[in-house]
Parts: C-alpha cells; sequence; structure tokens
C-alpha cells in the first residue's frame, strides 16, 4: 500500500483561540494540514520544526505582535508564504507588513476560501512583479471596516463609536446605511 501523500502545511498564529480552531478545521476540510500557535514563541518552534508551506499571522497579539514576528518567520525560511490576517488594518500597517517580509494581507473577517484564493495569487505572481488590483481594498473599504471594529469595540453602542472616531453620530450612521465598500 503506497503511502499517504500529505496536503499543503499551515501554520495559524493568532491569540483568538475561537477563530484560531475555526480556520485550522475550514483548512482541514480543503486538504490542508493545520496547526494553531496562539503565541509568536509557539509559532516560531512550529515553523522550524515543520517548515509550513503557508504562515498566517495575527497583526496584534500580546507579547510580540505580528509585525515584530514577520522578519523573524522570513529569516527562518524566505521559500514559504507569510500572510498578515487582521481586524485593525489599515494602509501603513499593510505597508509596514509588506516591509517586513508578508507576502500578502487581508482584514478579517476573511474565510478560508479568500485565504486559499490569495494563496494561489502569491504563489502564480512572479518575483517583482505587482499583485493583481482586487488585492488591495479601496480606502472607503478600509473606513468601513475600521468603523465596525470600533462600533464592535463600544458593544453596538453608536454614539460612543462616534465620539471615539470624532464624527457627528449621524454621520456615522449615514456611513453604516450603506453597503459595504467593494473589496
Amino acid at each position: 500500500m503506497p503511502p499517504l501523500e500529505e496536503g499543503p502545511l499551515a501554520v495559524i498564529v493568532d491569540d483568538d483561540e475561537v477563530f484560531r480552531q475555526r480556520l485550522c478545521r475550514a483548512l482541514a476540510q480543503r486538504g490542508w494540514e493545520a496547526i494553531p500557535a496562539g503565541y509568536a514563541e509557539e509559532a516560531l518552534a512550529t515553523v522550524r520544526e515543520r517548515a509550513p508551506d503557508l504562515v498566517l499571522v495575527d497583526l496584534r497579539m500580546p507579547g510580540t505582535n505580528g509585525l515584530d514576528l514577520l522578519p523573524e518567520l522570513r529569516a527562518i525560511d524566505s521559500s514559504m508564504t507569510i500572510m498578515v490576517l487582521t481586524g485593525y488594518g489599515s494602509i501603513p500597517t499593510a505597508i509596514a507588513a509588506m516591509k517586513r517580509g508578508a507576502d500578502h494581507y487581508l482584514s478579517k473577517p476573511a474565510d478560508a476560501d479568500q485565504i486559499l484564493s490569495a494563496y494561489e495569487n502569491v504563489r502564480h505572481t512572479p518575483e517583482g512583479a505587482e499583485e493583481p488590483p482586487t488585492s488591495v481594498p479601496t480606502l472607503a473599504r478600509v473606513e468601513w471596516e475600521h468603523m465596525q471594529r470600533v462600533i464592535a469595540d463600544c458593544a453596538g453602542n453608536i454614539s460612543q463609536a462616534a465620539r471615539l472616531l470624532g464624527i457627528h453620530r449621524r454621520s456615522l450612521q449615514r456611513k453604516l446605511s450603506k453597503y459595504p465598500p467593494p473589496r
């Protein structure tokens, strides 16, 4: 009987255990082996031991954050694909992540299909070529996602979120009433 062929390997580095486990299950259903890591040191040990094809790194984590982890991961293996996956996306952090070694940057919520599609785009983009323009979110989309995160952090309190965002409550409600801008 021939040995079973192993699927590609992903390491999920995120301090949110529920999200980490859910994403591992979703990738496993798509033929991937997925290993969860709750913090940077665990991720580094796993990457040294297993040489993954893909590493998904959360930007904000206690201890060593995702941006600081990127160069360390890249130093271990320059051939693996590293993606930053964050709920606090912005253009400056996307640029910083790319400069520190990320191959791609996705805003949460991103599902397994979006992640694997981005992975395929990265793997099939020739070295030095620009990524397809659809991979970069529009400024309107980034603003809309930021407003959603602030509202979630305020437990749905629109008035408090508007104060934190520095805009009038009615302006925030008007912006929220529109459909989310395209990615």
